[in-house]
């Protein structure tokens, strides 16, 4: 719970299809516990991500901001206290760190790096095997 008493979800976002259908479930799961949801979007140099290497900028920082942005429009918050949170460190470290005093920690089943045969990305596997809280790895397409 975070500091208010509040039911608290984190939820990574690196502007891929799986990391969307995570921030829509965390979102539906805060309306339903009257929680707040707590967005991540880590970058580093240099961004590894497809979508930061596209988004037409060479800034890193600008990129991840427009990703989380793009995010936030993507999906209906309304009713929702929701958060972006921009970290400057690698997606897992970002996530085990803003997780400390969540009471789940939402992922996407995959992000943009890695293989793409593999049924669990590096992120969401480093984070169920470290996550203090319970983690939900979320594939696209699963219902809320």
């Amino acid at each position: 719970m975070d500091a208010t008493g509040t039911f608290l979800i984190v939820v990574g976002v690196d502007g891929s299809e799986q990391s969307l259908a995570a921030l829509h479930w965390a979102v539906d799961e805060a309306r339903l516990r009257h929680g707040t949801v707590r967005l991540i979007t880590a970058w580093h140099y240099p961004p590894v991500p497809s979508t930061l290497e596209d988004s037409g900028s060479n800034d890193s920082f600008h990129a991840a901001e427009r990703v989380q942005a793009d995010a936030l429009k993507a999906v209906d918050a309304e009713g929702v206290d929701i958060t972006g949170v921009l970290v400057r460190e690698s997606p897992a470290a970002a996530l085990l760190d803003a997780a400390k005093d969540a009471d789940l920690l939402v992922v996407g089943s995959r992000g943009h790096g890695g293989f793409a045969g593999l049924l669990l990305g590096s992120t969401s596997s480093q984070v169920a095997h470290h996550a203090r809280c319970p983690v939900l790895v979320v594939r696209p397409g699963s219902s809320s």
